[in-house]
């Protein structure tokens, strides 16, 4: 397996492994979403659906670039509920609860990576 089939696969599960997790640990992710978006166990489940699709379409050539979209589009998504978990202190009651410093990493490096990453896995015609 060549390094680029593992960082595909590896990728791959992540994205699935964090949709299912919106399912099976839903109250993670509740309090994450900013209180200024209505419908939070909506966008909590589509979030975890799109995850899991992308996540499973990235392993695929024909539809990988769909993935990779997807995820980039996704990632893009989610940089309100980095920001409001900053805004939170980074942490949430009764929740997820780091030094700030945490979030800010997130955001500034975590997240523009996660960005690259996929961005690396997309096929040029």
């Amino acid at each position: 397996m060549g390094l680029k089939t593992l960082h595909l696969n590896l990728q791959s599960f992540f994205y699935l492994a964090a949709g299912v997790n919106h399912f099976i640990n839903p109250e993670f992710y509740y309090p994450l979403i900013p209180n200024y978006f209505i419908y939070t166990k909506a966008i909590n489940l589509l979030a975890g659906f799109f995850e899991m699709l992308f996540g499973i379409t990235f392993l695929f050539t024909r539809t990988r670039n769909f993935a990779v979209y997807g995820i980039l589009s996704m990632l893009l998504a989610f940089i309100p509920s980095h920001i409001y978990f900053i805004q939170t202190g980074s942490c949430i009651e009764e929740g997820l609860c780091v030094p700030e410093w945490i979030g800010w990493f997130r955001l500034i490096v975590i997240h523009p990576l996660l960005i690259w990453w996929a961005w690396s896995q997309r096929l040029r015609h």
